[in-house]
């Protein structure tokens, strides 16, 4: 299997710093509550000292939403809407462990974390514009279309897997408790991108293999080097 990002997206947007992981062996018992509890603290921490808002990873996604033509307080990038529901309720809910334990990663980096079950996607995943022809399952089992031009993680059949780019994922390749085989995703816009990105893809391969008994596969991407495989 093959994730990347189009070309184009390289072109509209040439400062994206991704980072993708690929797992195998996962399971729904691990217990992952005190990993989540250090990364939630670091997440408070930081917005005792400002709001999400301010924070330079939150404002570059805002950017970006804007030139891709979407009003950023409307659509919000999922690490924003997660920050925002942390500061206001103190907590977020638990889904699954490693749902739970990327969630907390990404308050702690302020930088959206994607997780897909491999089993769910057909073929290859790529980031792209939509054709207006792709297919989007919500996690109420309804079916939605996006818009031509709309920024999706789009599979060789068509189904979106999430929309508006980093906005919403869909229920199809959603982590489940059969769910054992998983793509991770973290891509920025900000300055320090690089180096942050690959900090983060360092820290949830240690966290991954802290949990499970696996051996995490990473790439950092880049426009020159725009692809990463991994066996499914």
């Amino acid at each position: 299997m093959q994730f990347s990002h189009s070309n184009a997206i390289w072109q509209v947007f040439p400062e994206l710093r991704a980072g993708a992981l690929h797992v195998e062996g996962i399971h729904a018992a691990a217990d992952v509550g005190a990993a989540i509890a250090s990364f939630c603290a670091i997440a408070k921490t930081r917005l005792a000292q400002a709001p999400e808002g301010e924070f330079p990873e939150i404002q570059a996604w805002r950017r970006g939403f804007s030139r891709m033509g979407l009003k950023p307080t409307q659509y919000r990038s999922a690490s924003e809407a997660l920050l925002r529901r942390f500061r206001q309720e103190q907590a977020l809910p638990r889904l699954n462990p490693l749902v739970d334990l990327c969630n907390a990663i990404s308050l702690a980096f302020a930088m959206p974390i994607a997780v897909f079950d491999t089993e769910k996607i057909a073929g290859d995943l790529e980031v792209r514009r939509a054709t207006g022809h792709e297919t989007y399952l919500t996690f109420g089992g309804e079916i939605e279309y996006p818009e031509q031009d709309e920024v999706i993680f789009a599979d060789d059949e068509g189904k979106a897997h999430a929309r508006r780019w980093t906005n919403r994922q869909s229920g199809r390749s959603a982590v489940r408790e059969t769910t054992r085989s998983v793509l991770i995703v973290a891509e920025a816009l900000h300055a320090s991108a690089g180096e942050d990105v690959a900090r983060l893809v360092g820290t949830v391969a240690d966290a991954l293999a802290q949990h499970w008994p696996v051996a995490p596969k990473t790439a950092m991407l880049t426009s020159v080097s725009p692809r990463f495989e991994f066996p499914v």
